[in-house]
């Protein structure tokens, strides 16, 4: 049975409930609440788990503590995306934005507490490795900032010209390259094999921008709980205007195998491949795509 999902929910509990201590503004704490419960498919912090599942997991509570800061920092980056300067969205996961429920001060002020607290949770975390902490709150820092993390994903947006694939990239995959990076390092890999998991969540991130993509040309608002017609309205670099639907579906499909194919050896690998194809499918939707099935049944049987 599949239980990131409940862990990475258990952490993020854990680390919120940490910054309660009754001193702070309680409209801020109320805001912060709001933008992380409840969550949506939590895949990022679920991938990092995994990963560090994958190999071992010898310290859980600096998994917990590496799923639970990814998420704020992706938490945080929907507050700030959605804010009038950028999407101006009324939709989030099915309920007002936070800026609609609350006010717009509050939803610059919580998305900055969110990407401070990813950092606290991390240097608080016990760990019998500390500079194993130190590089993991570096690679927090890198997939969350300048020149290449979520904050260039989001600038690139006020560019005349980019190219949709460095955009994807830094606007989506960094996080799902830190999230696998994450995993690895909280279970004490070696740098080539952390570098092989980071290519697994590059893989993945693309594929799930361009699920994105697609989601937010075809679908509904009730169906996603979120606006769509952002991409069109706002004119950003999208596949689904290159590929359409066909193409975006066989996009999605060969970057999920590609994920799967650059999943390093390990004692889990098979069991680690199959998560990430059951999972990735389930968050995407396609379950009844036929061309991955059938490709998977040929290439693995």
């Amino acid at each position: 049975m599949d239980m990131t999902g409940e862990r990475a929910e258990r952490a993020l509990w854990r680390a919120l409930s940490a910054q309660r201590d009754g001193a702070g503004p309680p409209r801020l704490g109320a805001a912060l609440r709001y933008a992380v419960f409840p969550g949506g498919a939590r895949i990022r912090p679920r991938l990092t788990i995994a990963v560090a599942t994958a190999l071992g997991d010898p310290e859980p509570r600096l998994t917990d503590a590496a799923a639970a800061a990814i998420e704020l920092i992706h938490s945080a980056s929907l507050v700030h995306d959605d804010l009038p300067c950028f999407d101006d969205a009324d939709l989030r996961r099915g309920r007002q934005t936070l800026h609609k429920a609350f006010d717009e001060p509050t939803a610059v002020l919580t998305g900055d507490a969110l990407i401070v607290m990813a950092s606290q949770v991390l240097a608080r975390a016990r760990s019998a490795h500390p500079a194993r902490v130190l590089e993991m709150i570096a690679t927090l820092a890198d997939a969350s900032g300048y020149p290449a993390g979520i904050a260039a994903g989001q600038a690139w947006e006020s560019e005349k010209n980019v190219a949709v694939g460095v955009y994807h990239r830094a606007k989506t995959a960094s996080l799902f390259e830190a999230a696998c990076e994450l995993g690895a390092l909280s279970a004490g890999a070696e740098p080539d094999a952390v570098a092989a998991w980071r290519l697994v969540g590059e893989h993945l991130g693309r594929a799930y921008q361009v699920a994105d993509d697609l989601a937010d040309a075809t679908s509904s608002a009730s169906e996603l709980g979120k606006d769509v017609g952002r991409d069109h309205a706002n004119r950003r670099p999208n596949t689904f205007d290159r590929l359409g639907v066909a193409g975006s579906v066989e996009r999605i499909e060969r970057l999920l195998l590609a994920a799967a194919d650059a999943i390093p050896a390990c004692a889990a690998r098979e069991a680690m491949r199959r998560w990430l194809l059951d999972t990735s499918l389930g968050v995407f939707k396609l379950r009844e795509a036929p061309t991955l099935e059938a490709e998977e049944q040929s290439r693995f049987g």
